[in-house]
């Protein structure tokens, strides 16, 4: 009998490198003309990301050195859901960002039904936050992580463990 093969299919953030792309955005902030006088900073508490600007235009341009900074240093920005822009002391305004750790059950149930679409013969197991699929041929493996790379979900899918 064939040993059979697995992989796990994870959605997390690395905090650490999220930090590091907040401080060269901060920096990157700090020389940029158009930030000059401004109230405009971006914190990592736990989990969420809080970001402070003086209007929301400038919070929205923020968020997009923020998120260059995100993709270039491999972050997933599809783990960040963001909350509603909110008022701030002296007329700032503030926005937060949840970063998304594991799998919900909604995304599961949408992994497991494109894994089951894809007719493949292939197990799913549904552990914590993650996935397991198992299978005897590791050629249907490598196409489920394809057809899961093409599919448009949420979250951002990290495959790990593949043996």
């Amino acid at each position: 009998m064939a040993k059979e093969s697995s992989f796990d299919i994870v959605s997390k953030v690395d905090l650490s490198e999220v930090t590091n792309a907040i401080n060269i955005a901060l920096k990157e902030i700090q020389n940029r003309f158009d930030f000059k006088g401004s109230v405009s900073d971006i914190k990592l508490e736990k989990e969420e990301l809080v970001l402070l600007s003086d209007s929301e235009f400038k919070l929205d341009q923020l968020k997009d050195v923020m998120v260059s900074k995100m993709i270039k240093r491999n972050v997933p920005t599809k783990n960040i859901q963001y909350g509603k822009i909110e008022d701030a002391s002296k007329g700032a305004v503030r926005q937060r960002g949840k970063l998304v750790q594991g799998i919900d059950k909604e995304n599961t149930k949408k992994i497991n039904t494109i894994i089951k679409n894809s007719g493949l013969k292939v197990k799913t197991q549904i552990q914590d936050d993650q996935v397991r699929v198992t299978g005897k041929n590791r050629d249907d493996l490598q196409q489920v992580i394809a057809a899961l790379r093409e599919a448009d979900l949420d979250i951002d899918l990290q495959f790990v463990n593949y043996r």
